[in-house]
């Protein structure tokens, strides 16, 4: 397959690398959480001058880990969508131009395809149909994975994503930004059976509930009016009980969906990606649920987790590898479904 040099600049990480037949050859990731974090939140604008900062360095750095010049890079990539758009403009500006520059193929990339494919770089045998379960501070879906550039989605959140979730509890029990690493750690020194929560069932208009699709946001909404209530009778609110009840019935409600959707389509392998697939609890509740159907649940390194670039240069490499490649006219794009990944290749 291809080598191809990637850049990712979606949200608040500046990340560069190179990737061969799904090896990674390098990878650099420059995080702007401490930036972020006086704001608890991503401020675009913030995240945007942060990239410009840093993009050139980062590619030097990642073309100097894996001791390759030009001459050996097959094309150029960077994230084009979804994303915030004055990040994506910096990574998609920069990329653009290297191709220019050493007369190289230029790539745009789904951002969500490109969590499909970290656990490629773990798993360089695994190869369509399966399920991909999506969890990341924007999204939180259940992908039907038919092919390279070829997805269904079967199932997702209604309304906050589950590390979106993740962060709002966290604001709610004052621990920062980001709220994911933090609730995981908190969870481990509480008991998750401490307090009843709602999983965010979604009814359908003829009764029952959706198999697939879920809610977050009442259980956010039933978090808040607990901590209220202990603030109400002056008492201290118990943390890590929260956080360890929080964090398994968002492991559970995921869970559950998954499971439900790989028995529905016949799929014997679930690949979780996005920040959340660090989530110590999720991995365990998904595991064992998994073990007792006989499927296989597959999970990228931590590194590869959260956003990076060598995800966005594995998807780029075997698009490239079959001839797909983008129009310099290529714009980004803040939403953009993952049906329309084809979109970005009609030359």
């Amino acid at each position: 397959m291809a080598t191809v040099l990637a850049i990712e600049t979606s949200c608040d990480e500046t990340a560069v690398a190179i990737v061969n037949n799904r090896q990674v050859r390098s990878s650099i990731i420059a995080s702007q959480i401490p930036v972020h974090q006086q704001y608890g939140g991503v401020v675009p604008e913030v995240a945007s001058r942060q990239h410009l900062e840093t993009i050139n360095q980062a590619i030097a750095q990642a073309l100097e880990q894996a001791q390759l010049d030009w001459s050996k890079i097959d094309g150029i990539a960077a994230t084009c969508a979804p994303g915030l758009v004055g990040a994506l403009l910096v990574g998609l500006t920069a990329a653009k131009t290297l191709a220019i520059v050493h007369n190289k193929p230029f790539l745009g990339v789904h951002h969500l395809e490109g969590h499909i494919f970290a656990t490629y770089l773990s798993e360089p045998t695994l190869d369509p149909p399966f399920l991909s379960l999506l969890v990341s501070g924007g999204h939180t879906s259940l992908i039907y994975v038919k092919d390279c550039g070829s997805y269904e989605t079967l199932g997702e959140t209604r309304d906050d994503a589950a590390g979106e979730a993740f962060d709002k509890v966290a604001r709610l029990l004052n621990l920062g930004y980001p709220g994911g690493p933090v609730i995981d750690k908190l969870a481990q020194q509480g008991d998750p059976q401490a307090f009843a929560l709602p999983e965010g069932k979604v009814s359908l208009p003829g009764g029952g509930f959706h198999r697939y699709d879920g809610s977050f946001s009442g259980l956010k909404t039933a978090v808040l009016r607990l901590v209220q209530q202990f603030d109400k009778n002056g008492e201290q609110v118990p943390v890590a009980d929260l956080a360890a009840s929080f964090q398994a019935t968002v492991a559970k409600a995921l869970t559950k969906r998954a499971i439900a959707c790989a028995l529905d389509y016949g799929l014997n392998t679930i690949a979780v990606g996005g920040g959340v697939a660090a989530n110590s609890g999720l991995r365990q509740h998904l595991q064992a649920a998994a073990s007792q159907h006989n499927l296989r649940v597959l999970f990228p390194p931590l590194k590869f987790c959260t956003d990076n670039a060598a995800m966005i240069a594995c998807a780029a490499s075997d698009h490239l590898s079959r001839g797909h490649v983008s129009p310099l006219t290529l714009g980004v794009e803040s939403r953009l479904s993952l049906g329309q990944v084809m979109k970005l290749y009609e030359v």
